[in-house]
């Protein structure tokens, strides 16, 4: 198994305590935790079950095993952020790019895990700044017109330097693990694995002038709300966190903390790519 800064795995150490993050709806995963429970007891590893604000309290804990999908994964990796304890995904889900391993695998693939062959992958996150608030984005972070059909004004610059306004739903800024999600569906730019950098994209923008963005660190993004009656709203991965009323600033940038996705050596960005969005 590979080491990554910060993770507290080594090269072919045994897992002896994992802990466990489930879907939020338990029926997704049919006999799913069972079989985790069958693998552990014979790989004889110490299963440690999450739940709200128990995490800071794992001692010991050398993985985290997602039963459960993107929307799981997500939850997991904020929960894990900067706890140098790599989250690994068995698919519960309907996409599951995240996941390592699919869930008709579950047993092969977590006996690897259990016996050392997990390889951390650390992935950027974003920082976010809006109303004096300062929040971390795994995947994206966006903002969006808060009145439902009402098209938003928003100015906009990297690194300081202007870019004008433009008439648009909304601004989407992604990280590489998030360009994958709603930036992708939107005709955003694919980022891979281990580009330090964040993609931006318009949503619906009414400017043929507005093209997406590759930024790379040290270059943050500064938003504007120029729309006289509309607010923004502000969401970072997906849950609204504020919002931006007329001539308030969003800030966003490429953030000092790291995300640590655990994966199987054969389970590559490209492959993930392929199975989860039908290329041939």
């Amino acid at each position: 198994m590979s080491s990554t800064a910060g993770s507290t795995l080594q090269s072919a150490d045994r897992v002896t305590r994992a802990a466990v993050v489930l879907h939020g709806r338990p029926a997704a995963l049919g006999s799913g935790l069972e079989r985790l429970e069958t693998v552990a007891a014979e790989q004889g590893v110490e299963l440690v079950m999450t739940g709200d604000g128990q995490v800071a309290a794992l001692p010991d804990v050398q993985v985290a095993i997602v039963l459960g999908g993107d929307g799981t994964m997500l939850r997991a990796l904020h929960a894990f952020l900067g706890k140098g304890i790599p989250v690994i995904g068995v698919n519960f889900g309907r996409v599951g790019f995240l996941s390592a391993i699919p869930r008709d695998e579950l047993e092969a693939g977590v006996a690897r895990v259990f016996a050392g062959e997990l390889e951390p992958v650390e992935l950027a996150t974003l920082e976010v700044e809006a109303g004096g608030q300062r929040h971390v984005a795994v995947n994206d972070a966006v903002v969006t017109s808060g009145v439902l059909g009402r098209m938003v004004e928003l100015e906009w610059s990297i690194g300081g330097e202007d870019f004008g306004s433009v008439p648009c739903d909304g601004l989407i800024c992604s990280t590489p693990s998030g360009s994958t999600a709603y930036n992708l569906s939107n005709g955003g730019p694919v980022l891979m694995w281990g580009l330090d950098a964040m993609a931006l994209t318009f949503v619906a923008p009414h400017d043929l002038r507005a093209r997406p963005f590759v930024v790379p660190r040290g270059h943050d993004l500064h938003i504007w709300n120029r729309t006289p009656d509309v607010g923004c709203a502000v969401l970072v991965d997906g849950h609204r966190v504020g919002d931006a009323g007329t001539d308030e600033r969003v800030s966003i940038g490429l953030g000092e903390q790291r995300s640590l996705l655990g994966t199987l050596p054969e389970a590559t960005f490209v492959r993930r790519y392929r199975q989860s969005f039908g290329s041939a």
